[in-house]
């Protein structure tokens, strides 16, 4: 037979080994599995995106043998609600922000101290080495699996009301914040009225009127069409706030180690495919809001913001153990 033959076959049995699916094998006797993995937000969201590439992910690499079905909407409760299901198995998982998963491991609110990380470069470096990987195991100490940082990104204030220049422009505002200690001290040293509260109520209070402002990432207010009542956004980028892979124990308890590796790589990969298309995205979405009416203030006095809030750091820079101190000191490397 000629050469060029076993050549050609040679070639195609290598073609053909490269396209299987990594991870595939081993997954023959595998029982299907079907994961609810649920978030708060709407199907124009970042996190929409994070969860659909981590479904795509699992189905391919399991082949088909796991899977992953989406609830957005908070469809299954707000994240506390969410989180408390994962706990005792009646949800899986879930791409929740931190606020609220520190809650849970009160340590992970050092990621939400005000202007903690001058970039998200600076934040990406800090959650997927050390620290971060040692705070996502504590979650087990709750009987909740972490599995990879996603993104709810840098955050800025929105109202209402007047543009908000300095924090003397906020006070008095009714702002809502998330239902987590450094949120609310942080906007009460800004002189708001903080007012702690799930994000679905929130929506229906910034219609009604009820609150002045709140406080997020261009893509949720890009996302929620917040400038349908929110007329002014200042660019404050006052807190990185990440955004949690979380699985519940139980669940992940069941599932074969072949599984387990599966899903925490592919929720690596779907955290940082996130990342990059809120990034991407985003002034694009600056573009339209300002197109819809909103006012933006680009260059807010964020010195004095820093200034304002310097008592957070006081009240909470020794409540984190040394996390604090470390995720200084890497900073500066």
């Amino acid at each position: 037979m000629p050469t060029q033959w076993f050549r050609a076959a040679a070639l195609c049995v290598s073609t053909t080994l490269a396209s299987v699916p990594a991870f595939a094998a081993g997954f023959e006797d595998m029982d299907p599995v079907t994961l609810r993995l649920a978030h708060v937000v709407n199907e124009q969201d970042g996190f929409h995106v994070a969860a659909m590439k981590f479904r795509d992910l699992v189905a391919e690499r399991t082949d088909d043998k796991v899977t992953v079905k989406i609830f957005p909407n908070a469809s299954l409760g707000d994240e506390r609600t969410l989180l408390e299901g994962m706990q005792i198995g009646s949800v899986d998982m879930g791409v929740i922000t931190n606020g609220p998963v520190a809650n849970f491991v009160e340590d992970m609110a050092v990621f939400e101290l005000p202007f903690l990380f001058p970039t998200r470069q600076d934040a990406y470096r800090i959650l997927d080495g050390d620290i971060g990987q040692e705070l996502l195991d504590r979650l087990s100490e709750v009987n909740l699996k972490g599995l990879a940082y996603a993104e709810r990104g840098f955050r800025n204030l929105t109202n209402s009301e007047h543009p908000v220049n300095t924090p003397a422009d906020i006070d008095g505002l009714r702002i809502r914040v998330m239902e987590n200690p450094v949120y609310i001290d942080t906007f009460r040293d800004l002189g708001a009225n903080a007012i702690p509260m799930a994000w679905t109520e929130a929506l229906t209070a910034m219609q009604q009127g009820t609150i002045d402002g709140q406080e997020n990432p261009v893509n949720v207010v890009y996302a929620f069409k917040l400038s349908e009542t929110q007329k002014y956004m200042t660019m404050t980028r006052h807190t990185y706030a990440p955004a949690v892979f979380v699985m519940g124990m139980p669940t992940w308890n069941k599932l074969p180690k072949a599984a387990q590796d599966v899903i925490v790589k592919a929720a690596h990969e779907a955290a940082e495919y996130e990342r990059a298309d809120n990034a991407k995205k985003e002034d694009e979405q600056l573009a339209a809001l300002k197109k819809a009416g909103m006012q933006i203030n680009d260059n807010p006095d964020l010195a004095a913001f820093q200034k304002a809030v310097e008592p957070v750091y006081k009240k909470y820079g020794e409540q984190f153990g040394d996390y604090l101190e470390r995720i200084r000191a890497e900073l500066k490397n």
